[in-house]
């Protein structure tokens, strides 16, 4: 069984700083990549931010500069620091990944945490 927990969630003031934690447990043959997502009341799910398997990495532009999504790749974990932080970037985070599970190595599946809340008010 393959689980994405994410940590890190919490309310913080305009202009802070978080830290997002995503760890991939359990049978994993390969990771082609790991990001997050997130979904404000309203909103579609958009991606935030992901990394590839190469190290190439992807940001929204409404968080270029401020956010950095870096992995250790050792303990199948995807960080997410957020700096400068907005109320619009108030939402549920959802960590995913795309991966092979062991013993389906001729297909990727896609996973998904269960998210974490960022609330960003004063």
């Amino acid at each position: 069984q393959v689980q994405l927990v994410e940590s890190g969630g919490g309310l913080v003031q305009p202009g802070g700083s978080l830290r997002l934690s995503c760890a991939a447990s359990g049978s994993i043959f390969s990771i082609n990549s790991m990001g997050w997502y997130r979904q404000a009341p309203g909103k579609e799910r958009e991606l935030v931010a992901n990394i590839i398997s190469s190290g190439s990495t992807n940001y929204a532009d409404s968080v270029k500069g401020r956010f950095t999504i870096s992995r250790d790749n050792a303990k199948n974990t995807v960080y997410l620091q957020m700096n400068g932080l907005l109320p619009e970037d108030t939402a549920v985070y959802y960590c995913n990944a795309v991966l092979v599970p062991n013993g389906s190595r001729n297909r990727y599946s896609n996973y998904w945490g269960k998210g974490t809340l960022v609330t960003v008010s004063s």
